[in-house]
């Protein structure tokens, strides 16, 4: 089992992003199980409560934004380098 398995997994991403969609791609190819929500395609009240929310994490809201245990580590970007050694694949 690796780490990837044991840690909550969520990604914040914009529909129309390449780096977002190499990001679940990457995601995907690892077999890492995680959740995520395309932010440009939620409601008006739901993206300003994911926004408001997330502000500490990704102060420049960049995406993607992969969060890792709840913010006990936190990628923005996609870098594949970091996403291995943050997971342990």
């Amino acid at each position: 089992m690796s780490v990837a398995d044991q840690r909550k997994v969520f990604l914040y991403a914009l529909s129309t992003c390449g780096h977002c969609r190499h990001a679940r791609e990457w995601l995907d190819e690892h077999q890492v199980e995680y959740d995520y929500v395309y932010v440009d395609q939620a409601s008006a009240e739901d993206r300003a409560r994911i926004l408001e929310e997330t502000k500490d994490l990704n102060p420049r809201r960049a995406f993607p934004c992969l969060v890792i245990d709840d913010g006990a580590k936190v990628i923005v970007g996609f870098r594949e380098e970091e996403y291995q050694e943050a997971l342990q694949v």
